[in-house]
């Protein structure tokens, strides 16, 4: 069973390698906050939805 092994192997390091990816995204990028507008239709602020 040595390709077993080696398949195993094979996906533990791949998974090692996104989870490592992973982390270093959450780690080293910090998003940037900027001002967000959202337009809001008149019929929206008819009371009783007219």
């Amino acid at each position: 069973m040595p390709t077993l092994f080696r398949f195993l192997a094979t996906i533990a390091i791949l998974a090692g390698l996104a989870f490592a990816g992973m982390f270093a995204l959450a780690t080293f990028v910090e998003p940037t906050p900027r001002e967000m507008s959202v337009t809001i239709p008149a019929a929206k602020l008819q009371p009783g939805g007219r």
